[in-house]
């Protein structure tokens, strides 16, 4: 009985494992046949998504090469940016050190301006000309014995010939207020007050006639009396007549100066020669006594003629030569003769002095 009752459990226990593999053979078979039918679906899916995740992480490759693209670039900017920052910041401190060395420049020279000792005026011509960009380029006064030679005829109220006949017929008082006299005498001025401080000077103006001004011979340059002496007498003077060269050369003979500086406009227009014993002049009928005008050609014959008579050897010539209509070979005759003393001529500009 027990044996049966064994025999019986163990039936119903195979069955019922049988009955559990059984079921389980047909579920297997079941997912087996439900995998088949949707197995290529699936794997579309899967190739779908394998594909997605693909070029998903080949953008993503793209993306964090185009960041490490773009840091180098950064890397780079911000390196050239500091080093254009490091030129900039140099040539800064550069700057700022030059600036703080023109600053300690010009506190020199403030400190070196106050230091300077101002000539008092009554040791010089009253002129207002005293910066440097007021002188005569190249023009320097200078000579122990120095004599100027003022030319006083009637062109040296005006540079044009129709202002100066107008002239001629005014007043003495507007021939002295003429514009080309005033600058005539603020260029003496400009000589006087540049004097050297040992020399001693004479002043003679000329024109149908020489005039000696201030004393009757030499006087110290720097002596306020004697100078004050000599503007008196040349703002006394009335500019007029002919232009004799030769009388003033023969006045300044006299004093045997060793640097002569003259003042004119042009050449001569009259002289004193006996010019119908000279061949040259047969042409000339103003220095005949024939006619009242003179040609360009006759007054350069004049001149030569002039320096050849009656100026005296072994003196420094220096002329400012002022302007003149219708003279335009003054410059060139004036220059020959200057050079060869070793001296210049001088055509100053419309706003010197």
């Amino acid at each position: 009985m027990i044996q049966r009752k064994k025999l019986a459990g163990f039936n119903l226990a195979f069955l019922d494992i049988m009955s559990c593999g059984l079921g389980a053979i047909i579920l297997v078979f079941m997912l087996v046949k439900h995998n088949v039918n949707d197995s290529s679906v699936e794997l579309d899916n899967l190739k779908n998504d394998i594909q997605s995740l693909e070029q998903r992480k080949k953008t993503a490759l793209q993306a964090l090469k185009n960041i490490d693209a773009q840091l180098i670039k950064n890397i780079e900017q911000e390196a050239n940016a500091n080093n254009q920052l490091a030129q900039r910041q140099a040539i800064l401190a550069k700057k700022s050190a030059d600036i703080e060395i023109a600053a300690k420049e010009i506190e020199t020279l403030k400190a070196e301006i106050k230091d300077i000792k101002v000539i008092k005026k009554e040791d010089l011509v009253a002129t207002e000309q005293v910066n440097e960009q007021n002188y005569l380029l190249g023009l320097k006064v200078e000579g122990p014995k120095i004599a100027l030679l003022v030319d006083s005829s009637a062109s040296m109220t005006n540079e044009k010939l129709i202002d100066i006949i107008k002239t001629k017929n005014s007043s003495n008082a507007e021939k002295q207020q003429a514009k080309k006299w005033i600058r005539t005498k603020k260029v003496v001025g400009w000589l006087l007050a540049r004097l050297p401080k040992n020399s001693d000077v004479v002043v003679i103006t000329f024109s149908e006639k020489a005039k000696i001004l201030g004393k009757q011979g030499w006087m110290k340059a720097r002596s306020t009396e004697n100078i004050a002496k000599i503007q008196a007498d040349l703002n006394a003077l009335i500019p007029e007549g002919a232009t004799n060269l030769q009388r003033g050369l023969q006045a300044v003979n006299k004093f045997a100066p060793s640097n002569l500086y003259i003042i004119t406009d042009g050449l001569p227009t009259k002289g004193d020669s006996q010019y119908k014993s000279l061949n040259p002049f047969a042409s000339c009928s103003s220095l005949l006594g024939n006619s009242n005008t003179i040609s360009g050609d006759c007054r350069v014959k004049l001149f030569q003629q002039t320096i050849k008579e009656s100026a005296r050897p072994g003196i420094q010539i220096d002329v400012v030569l002022l302007p003149l209509e219708g003279d335009p070979d003054a410059v060139n005759q004036y220059w020959y003769w200057t050079a060869a003393t070793g001296g210049l001529v001088l055509s100053p500009a419309n706003n010197w002095p």
